[in-house]
């Protein structure tokens, strides 16, 4: 139970900081491999998804 709040946790802290750098630079996310489209969709993501798997 444990891991899995810890994990859920670690899925909350990458969404906001992979938002924050779309507002601080929006050249970064495409510089990372992804589309706008694609980073919205990972950003609107509830806690318990897991992150999209690597392309």
């Amino acid at each position: 139970m444990r891991r899995m709040i810890a994990t859920w946790g670690e899925r909350i802290r990458f969404r906001r900081e992979l938002e924050q750098k779309l507002k601080d630079d929006p050249h970064l996310i495409a510089d990372i491999g992804l589309t706008k489209r694609q980073f919205e969709a990972e950003i609107a993501k509830p806690f318990w998804q897991g992150p999209m798997p690597p392309l």
